[in-house]
């Protein structure tokens, strides 16, 4: 699918959510990434702030089973080890260490849009018909980079699975539509940091699926034999982890 180009409020309320601005770089990047994030410099276990938080954003899908990366601006050891899994990943010098190699494949995974290039804003707004970001328990632009986290989470699963297509069936829902179709009262919809995979819309096995994203660094997976979760797997980024597929 084409990648929808983001209208000036749209951008504007990504802004409003969080997203950092670009700063100078000593190689120019590509273009898809031009107005994104980009980095100087080489970023390792010890260095902290904006440019460990972006990256962390970026590689937040390559963890361990059932492990979650926590987003603090921090380079620990997590971080490493998934910045070094993301480079295994994709054939590069898999070090731990973040520099020119690693952020130049960033940056070919970045849309225009400064959304990872196999998802778009327009697959998670359904929003029972509303199609934006608005009546949840956060602002739109926070629900918007909410968002954007869990489609570099899912861009990550999407590799490991040989770049086999992921078909999302929800993503924000306002509170009143969450009420409508019956979700939980708790549910992390509402704050546009969880996406349901549908068995209809993906090729790929249900509890495949399911064990894929305990990959991925979600906090919150529930999936076949789990009450009304048969028909798709839920991932989310919730405050505690909840991984459950009884039948899986």
């Amino acid at each position: 699918m084409a990648k929808r180009t983001l209208s000036l409020l749209a951008a504007a309320a990504i802004a409003a959510g969080g997203l950092t601005t670009a700063v100078a770089v000593t190689s120019p990047a590509p273009a898809a990434a031009q107005d994104c994030y980009t980095w100087s410099g080489t970023l390792s276990e010890g260095d902290s702030g904006e440019a460990v938080t972006e990256l962390q954003i970026r590689v937040a899908g390559w963890m361990s089973t059932g492990e979650h990366l926590t987003i603090d601006g921090e380079y620990g050891p997590a971080t490493a080890a998934a910045v070094k899994r993301f480079q295994s990943g994709y054939g590069l010098s898999a070090d731990g260490v973040a520099g020119e190699q690693t952020f130049n494949k960033i940056y070919e995974l970045t849309s225009s849009d400064c959304t990872p290039a196999h998802f778009e804003y327009s697959e998670f707004d359904e929003n029972c018909g509303a199609n934006s970001f608005e009546g949840g328990k956060v602002s739109a632009g926070e629900a918007m980079e909410n968002t954007r986290r869990v489609m570099w989470q899912l861009e990550a699963m999407r590799h490991k699975l040989d770049d086999t297509p992921l078909g999302i069936t929800s993503g924000i829902r306002s509170v009143d539509c969450n009420a409508s179709v019956g979700g939980s009262a708790s549910s992390r919809h509402m704050w546009a940091d969880a996406a349901d995979l549908g068995n209809g819309a993906n090729s790929v096995a249900h509890c495949t699926l399911y064990h894929a994203a305990r990959d991925a660094g979600f906090t919150e997976i529930l999936g076949a034999g789990y009450p009304n979760h048969d028909d798709h797997v839920h991932v989310a980024n919730g405050t505690s982890q909840n991984h459950q597929a009884p039948n899986c």
